[in-house]
């Protein structure tokens, strides 16, 4: 059985939307972020040495990193679904969008959030991070332009690592700002699993 270790109000939660979509046998470890620095607790340094979520194992392997995990999940347990074949040009943007979110994607929201955190002022980084942040969003949102998926008109692995920056635009209170990403959203969580996701994430929350 497959075992996420899950850290509350984090990108795990997409993971656990990809494993009931996937209909697999899982069960949850939880952490909770300590209350003060929104850190993740020391336990998770046992699980891997970064000390991050999610991770999960698998017969014995430690997999680490959203991307990798949802590579992983689909090639072992999709039977075809969830990615478009190999080799065709839907699978090359599809493994654009899937590395997109937690890299060019993520890294101006995560440095929003933290100068907001943070409370600070700051000479240079605020700035950059509300200017990469709207970058990045106009692209995501042009992008979804006539679209309902990402790739292929389907559900698939980039939408799953994609829902967590639509989380995040969501509670910065900016959907109004990009409709398309907000008509994408709201068929994300239409999802029975998506919404059961929802559920599981709450009950493992403080």
């Amino acid at each position: 059985m497959i075992t996420l270790h899950h850290l509350n109000k984090s990108r795990s939660k997409r993971i656990i939307w990809l494993l009931e979509e996937l209909g697999v046998d899982y069960q949850i470890k939880p952490y909770q972020r300590d209350s003060v620095t929104f850190l993740a607790p020391p336990e998770l340094k046992s699980v891997h040495p970064l000390g991050k979520s999610p991770v999960i194992e698998d017969d014995g392997v430690v997999i680490s990193e959203s991307g990798a995990i949802t590579e992983y999940l689909i090639d072992k347990f999709g039977q075809g679904k969830f990615a478009p074949e190999r080799g065709s040009a839907e699978y090359v943007e599809y493994s654009q969008w899937l590395h997109f979110a937690e890299s060019s994607g993520i890294l101006p929201m995560l440095l929003k959030i933290f100068v907001m955190r943070d409370g600070a002022e700051t000479n240079f980084l605020s700035g950059y991070a509300d200017d990469e942040s709207q970058k990045v969003l106009t692209y995501v949102n042009n992008a979804l332009e006539g679209k309902t998926y990402l790739v292929a008109e389907t559900l698939t692995g980039a939408d799953f690592m994609m829902s967590f920056i639509v989380e995040i635009v969501g509670n910065f209170g900016a959907t109004a700002l990009y409709p398309n990403i907000a008509k994408y959203g709201e068929l994300l969580a239409s999802h029975p699993a998506y919404q059961k996701a929802e559920q599981i994430e709450l009950e493992h929350s403080n």
